[in-house]
């Protein structure tokens, strides 16, 4: 997901908004999460369950169809429910759904029956139908959702054949069976379906309400409606600084739910954020990176640190002439120094990226992706020299300029200034501007191809390597940098497809695609994987943190004395 829906989403501050936190990992023990049971016979809690949190950039937008981003996922997965969630141990685990899925034969139709005691904040009940509305309004070409076509093309059943236009809506492969029972048809088996259908681009949406609303829904709290552990009672929409949630009395499972308030404020100073917390103004601060602030909070108890499975990366756009050029796409990846951008410039314990699938996430049979994966596009300052050298020649060039979109964090604004350090240091005639924007800018910059290079990243939307390789495919929806490789896209289709039945044979497929997309194309020039480091209150104990989807719940949070 961008940092991603896709959305995220920026080194690391900002781009906290955009991407994952991975619960494994970590070189800190993570004493904050609990299996979400009670805790209140351990310790006595607080008289008052309200929770400060600083996070670092406004939410973009609060429509599940229309996020892109990991703070507008995280936050609806505070006030909104879908079929499934993730536990505190990444576990798939009942929403709205009334127990886990039941399959036909082949696992291309999923039966989902629904619990009968949800509902909307307005009373009304969650059915089915809610699901059915929200999909195909997902996927209809009008809504031009940034992730439905992405999510549902090539995976349920004529989503392909609907944004070609040569289907209906109403032949999209989800049906209400009756107002408690989904059914659900896929192209084909998804390996990873239940982790999938964790993502809120498959929250239900209430039809009538959504549809008397019009353009105004989800502008801001007043126009929307929640059925999660939480309500929004304020934010002023997407530039709004400042929200607060309340505990949902009507949601099925609130007896599970402690904390009463959340109050959120935006911070993009990340020491302002640790002055904050240290003056007991804030219980969680936003993802920090700076080295100068973690030292002072190294070796504490308050200091929460793991490794995410988030990679981050230059994106080059190759409708510039210059970066059609597959040596100069080379050259820029091979010339930045990512062990100094670790352990230098961000110094919080994230690791150098020689790779798109991160360490610690894929599994098959026991095994780490990157076990039997290669390493690619390693810093090389000389070889990225003559590989510049070469490009020039090949493209007639003898100085170019490059307009980099960055974000406005303090953090990112530092990272950027290396990175422009480094290319314009290690490739002779080489011109940067930076463009530090607000995050949903640097969104809209991104998906409209508007920017030479981009910082970047994605953090991983469900359990399974593919949700980092199908970026790429040729007019895929998270593409917008105009790659195109018909050799990697037969290697997806056929990971997506013929080898979903044979597990060992759609790895090594993965495998190969991400040679093609890093060594063979520098497509990307992948920079570091992320350490997460936050600041959290002792007190505050239940607090989740997930490998995929949204960043954290906050639902199984209690505050002790």
């Amino acid at each position: 997901m961008k940092k991603s829906k896709l959305s995220l989403l920026l080194v690391l501050s900002l781009v906290l908004s955009m991407f994952l936190a991975a619960c494994s990992g970590g070189d800190k023990k993570d004493t904050s999460k609990s299996d979400g049971k009670d805790t209140g016979n351990a310790e006595q809690l607080a008289d008052k369950q309200e929770l400060n949190v600083l996070e670092s950039a406004e939410i973009p937008s609060m429509d599940s169809v229309m996020s892109q981003d990991t703070l507008s996922f995280t936050t609806l997965n505070a006030t909104n429910e879908g079929l499934y969630r993730l536990d505190p141990d990444q576990k798939v685990i009942p929403g709205v759904a009334d127990g886990m899925p039941t399959y036909n034969d082949d696992k291309t139709v999923i039966t989902i029956k629904l619990k009968k005691d949800v509902k909307w904040s307005n009373g009304d009940p969650v059915t089915a139908n809610d699901f059915v509305f929200a999909w195909r309004r997902a996927i209809d070409p009008k809504v031009a959702a940034p992730y439905g076509a992405y999510f549902m093309e090539g995976k349920i059943k004529n989503a392909s054949e609907i944004v070609a236009g040569k289907a209906k809506l109403e032949d999209l492969g989800i049906k209400a069976l009756d107002d408690n029972t989904l059914e659900i048809t896929l192209v084909r088996a998804l390996p990873y379906i239940e982790s999938y259908l964790t993502f809120p681009l498959f929250y239900p949406q209430n039809e009538k309400y959504v549809t008397a609303q019009g353009a105004d829904y989800a502008k801001d709290a007043a126009h929307l409606l929640y059925n999660g552990p939480f309500k929004m009672t304020k934010w002023d929409g997407p530039t709004g600084t400042e929200w607060v949630l309340e505990k949902n009395a009507d949601y099925w499972d609130a007896k599970t739910v402690t904390l009463e308030k959340i109050n959120f404020n935006v911070s993009k100073d990340p020491q302002a954020s640790a002055n904050a917390y240290t003056a007991g103004e804030a219980d969680i601060t936003p993802k920090l990176a700076q080295a100068a602030i973690l030292s002072q909070f190294e070796g504490q108890k308050d200091l929460l640190r793991y490794q995410e499975p988030s990679i981050w990366w230059l994106k080059m756009n190759e409708k510039n002439p210059a970066l059609k050029n597959v040596n100069i796409r080379k050259a820029i990846a091979l010339s930045v120094d990512k062990k100094a951008l670790v352990d230098d410039v961000l110094a919080n314990g994230s690791i150098a990226a020689d790779f798109l699938v991160p360490k610690g996430f894929s599994y098959l049979d026991g095994k780490d992706f990157r076990d039997t994966a290669g390493t690619y596009l390693k810093t090389d300052k000389e070889k990225a020299a003559e590989l510049w050298k070469k490009g020039l020649a090949e493209t007639g060039l003898k100085e170019v300029k490059f307009t980099y979109v960055g974000q406005d964090t303090e953090t990112s604004k530092v990272t950027d200034a290396f990175i422009k350090d480094q290319l314009e240091k290690n490739l002779p005639g080489l011109k940067i501007t930076i463009e530090a924007v607000p995050f949903k800018i640097r969104i809209a910059r991104e998906d409209a191809e508007d920017y030479d290079l981009l910082m970047g990243g994605w953090g991983p939307d469900y359990a399974d390597p593919m949700t980092y390789m199908d970026l790429w495919v040729t007019g895929g929806g998270q593409n917008h940098m105009s790659y195109s490789n018909p050799e990697f896209d037969k290697l997806i289709k056929a990971a997506n497809e013929d080898l979903v039945a044979k597990p060992q044979d759609r790895w090594k497929a993965l495998q190969d695609a991400e040679k093609i997309l890093l060594e063979d194309d520098a497509a990307i020039a992948p920079l570091y994987q992320r350490s997460v480091n936050i600041l959290i209150n002792p007190k505050v104990k239940g607090f989740a943190h997930h490998a995929f989807g949204p960043d954290y719940s906050y639902q199984w949070i209690k505050i002790s004395k």
